[in-house]
């Protein structure tokens, strides 16, 4: 029997009234005041400070949460230590604007106010629409957004909506920023946490983390922080029998034949998964650390270089087939993702005359090495003539189920240049200089164990491939990007401020390698000079493609102090997303020759507000906002499931956000934060040749109106904190309340038809601690009803093939933890 039977007679009765609750905490102050909190500085304030007392740098300059004029919400440390935030999947769930689509730790594609089209997350394809940083370091890759840990961090910044002046490509929908707590100059301070958990369907886990500020003179100080963590399994990987059906071509047809098929012999082949089943197998080992100097140059001038290293080993998958039960998979071989990465960055800061100068560049080595099950696949295709009928010299079976290795080693350079002029002018300028280089080597191997000894096979072995290659791609990827930007404020009065900023931009791309299989190289050989005898994805490549533009994004802003505690404030801004190239795609009788993708824009009009009311007790925070997105880009599968770039057409994304913080009393602090919006194709989505019109060999994949997938209309989070004293210890209980309603999970009709809709879910989290001196121990129950939240819905191929076999990616399952502190 599960935990939550044995909390409350009705959970189901206080669920709904919890709800209820939060969206009326919501709702109300959302009328006159709505979001955009924030919590910020290099060193985390005390929980339950105010948002006058919290410094942001989103605009590149120090200010207070309350006097910055734009839409971000900032987790403080204190608020990622309380909700047990230690990755993206537990901040992004306190980030109402903030959705994501993802496959498990570090296979994310995350996006602000729903712009996306949930065609993103392929290595030949879209940039991401939003920008990640650490500090002043971008560390966005091509796609699957690092999966940072997070102890020993200030703050969480989120900036909703373009942010293209300050911040540049890859900034179309917002930006994250994680700042970590700096080295501390003449002041000893550390600390140690230890914890473990133990997830109620699920395997237990653990984990230690530390850090060390240590002064070494009156000019220099170091900070170094360590993890390791072992997060426990609750996905099972259950045997089961498969049979393929296996069409041979033979002239006879036996009763068990597919009936689209009747002039063949079927062989049906039984296999089954009983080597790999597992229980709880998606267990993650991480480990790493980050390192930090500072040294004070001289009175103006400071210098911090930093390195970060991260390693996590995530074994078996973090979704669940719904075919196979409640968080059950049937999966044929040993699934893994291994995220290894290393970051060194150099920040330079001080003063030409008046004006402040800083300079960041910094080096981002990646390798993610992953292995996933693609039997499904082959269930999909397994009536194909041919395609899954294997054997040997001997006469013997070869087991036709599939498997897909991928290999990504990304490198990536930044430079950024920037002056600012001094704060308390009436008129400040913010200008500077930037540029990146970023390179993904994408390897991509589908592979049948053992087709390297088939006879005759359907799909062969593709030459100068790994043995055993049905298909193969080995693409090098660069994008280069050239910004200058300036932005600059103008106090029209001591209450009215305008701020206007513009960004010129040249983005370079090439693409080359190979991809394709047998049919591609014999196809592509001849026309490339390639001797067909000898031809080989290494020394005949078939992928060779360069893409440039030019153009400039701008941003216009207006701010009005009404008073000391209430402030108004309107921007218009845009965004971009550079273009790109497609490869070219052959199979028998097939070719598929796409030009490049161009870039897609954002145009945001953004009314907000942040004020304080009742002695500054309570903070109401929001925005309205409406936002344009012109030649959305969608990434679709083609021939052979290849999948291609296009521009889809428009959508339009409008809708609230909102923040309240009240202290009720001095023991009681409320808050809640909640995204509305609705975000829609305004022009029909077709195909790209040949129109609308099915009459002439058009298509209309979805009408202008359909809803945007992935981001649900309504998200919200709320928290009730109460502290106590007892004794000499200092206490505090701690109630959450997430909710979220449904989602759609793909833009083109027909396949969302076939995949459907995720459900609206709610969960609840419930925490408390005491602490004495300089120890605290914390005790908390994450997802307390258990309840299965699916926050997205995936196929391993085109949904009209896969489509019956989608998998589900879930809230994780009810988690009791306990950690223990000590600090000094």
């Amino acid at each position: 029997m599960r935990m939550r039977k044995h909390l409350c007679g009705d959970p189901g009765r206080i669920e709904r009234i919890a709800r209820r609750l939060a969206a009326l905490a919501i709702a109300l102050p959302a009328a006159p005041y709505a979001i955009s909190p924030a919590m910020a500085e290099d060193r985390a304030p005390e929980a339950g400070g105010s948002p006058e007392e919290i410094v942001i740098t989103a605009s590149k300059r120090s200010e207070s949460l309350q006097s910055a004029p734009l839409s971000v919400t900032a987790l403080t440390g204190d608020q990622l230590s309380e909700h047990q935030v230690t990755s993206l999947d537990d901040y992004v769930k306190m980030l109402p604007s903030v959705s994501y689509q993802s496959f498990g730790p570090g296979q994310s594609q995350v996006n602000f106010r729903g712009i996306t089209t949930g065609g993103d997350g392929v290595a030949v394809g879209p940039l991401p629409t939003v920008g990640v940083y650490v500090d002043e370091t971008p560390v966005t890759t091509i796609y699957q957004a690092l999966d940072i840990h997070t102890y020993d961090m200030a703050r969480i910044e989120a900036l909703s909506g373009p942010q293209g002046t300050l911040y540049g490509a890859s900034s179309l929908s917002g930006t994250l920023r994680l700042i970590t707590n700096k080295p501390v100059i003449g002041k000893w301070e550390g600390g140690v946490d230890d914890g473990g958990s133990k997830y109620g369907p699920g395997d237990v886990g653990g984990s230690f983390e530390g850090f060390l500020n240590v002064p070494i003179n009156d000019r220099m100080a170091a900070r170094v922080m360590a993890f390791v963590e072992h997060d426990g399994g609750y996905i099972n990987n259950t045997p089961v029998n498969r049979t393929y059906q296996r069409p041979t071509g033979n002239p006879t047809s036996p009763s068990n034949c597919p009936p689209t098929y009747p002039q063949v012999t079927c062989a049906p082949l039984t296999v089954n998964n009983n080597r790999f089943a597992e229980d709880n197998f998606n267990a993650v080992d991480s480990y790493g650390g980050r390192a930090q100097l500072k040294v004070d140059l001289n009175e103006n001038w400071t210098l911090t270089p930093a390195l970060f290293v991260q390693n996590q080993l995530a074994r078996g998958t973090f979704m669940f087939d719904p075919n196979a039960g409640d968080l059950n998979v049937h999966d044929f071989t040993r699934d893994f993702n291994r995220d290894d990465w290393e970051l060194a960055s150099l920040t330079l800061q001080g003063k030409v005359s008046d004006w402040d100068l800083s300079y960041n560049g910094s080096y981002l080595s990646r390798r993610v090495d992953n292995v996933s099950d693609y039997s499904y696949f082959v269930v999909g295709y397994d009536s194909y003539v041919g395609y899954t009928y294997l054997k040997d010299s001997l006469g013997r079976d070869i087991d036709p189920t599939q498997l897909v290795h991928t290999y990504d080693q990304y490198l990536k350079q930044s430079h950024e240049l920037r002056f600012s002029s001094p704060a308390d002018r009436r008129l400040r300028l913010t200008t500077g200089a930037y540029f990146q280089r970023q390179i993904d080597r994408h390897v991509a191997d589908y592979r049948v164990l053992g087709l390297a000894n088939a006879v005759n096979a359907f799909s062969p072995s593709t030459p100068g491939a790994p043995p055993d290659d049905v298909f193969y791609t080995d693409a090098r990827r660069v994008d280069r990007d050239y910004a200058l930007f300036a932005e600059g404020s103008f106090d029209i009065t001591q209450q009215l401020t305008l701020i206007a900023g513009v960004r010129g931009f040249v983005a370079y791309n090439t693409l080359g390698g190979w991809s394709g299989g047998t049919f591609a190289l014999s196809n592509v050989a001849p026309a490339l000079g390639c001797p067909p005898a000898t031809a080989t994805v290494t020394n005949c490549p078939d992928i060779n493609k360069s893409y440039r533009e030019t153009g400039e994004t701008h941003k216009l802003e207006l701010k009005w102090q009404v008073d000391p505690a209430k402030m108004l404030y309107f921007i218009y801004s845009t965004g971009f997303r550079p273009g790109g190239n497609n490869r070219d795609a052959f199979a028998i009788g097939q070719e598929q020759k796409v030009p490049p993708f161009q870039a897609d824009t954002l145009s945001n009009y953004e009314v907000g507000w942040k004020t304080s009311w009742l002695d500054r007790t309570l903070y109401v925070n929001g925005a309205l906002f409406w936002e344009e997105w012109d030649k959305t880009q969608y990434s679709l599968p083609g021939i052979l499931g290849i999948y291609y770039t296009l521009n889809a057409g428009h959508a339009r994304s409008q809708g609230i956000e909102s923040q309240v913080t009240w202290k009720a009393t001095r023991h009681t602090t409320l808050s809640a934060n909640g995204t509305w919006l609705v975000s829609r194709l305004t022009t029909p989505f077709c195909d790209q040749v040949n129109g609308c019109d099915p009459a002439n060999g058009g298509a209309l994949f979805a009408p202008a109106g359909t809803q945007l997938p992935i981001t649900p209309k309504l998200k919200l989070n709320g928290t009730a904190r109460y502290k106590f004293e007892v004794g000499h210890y200092d206490g505090y209980v701690q109630g959450g309340v997430n909710f979220q309603s449904s989602t759609t999970s793909q833009l083109r009709t027909d396949w969302e038809v076939l995949v459907g809709p995720t459900p609206s879910f709610t969960t609840f989290d419930l925490s408390g601690g005491l602490s004495v001196d300089r120890y605290s121990v914390t005790a908390y129950l994450n997802n307390m009803f258990d309840r299965r939240g699916i926050l997205s819905k995936n196929s391993f191929c085109v949904p009209n093939i896969c489509g019956p076999y989608e998998r589900l990616y879930p809230t994780r399952p009810q988690e009791f933890g306990l950690k223990v502190g000590y600090k000094f």
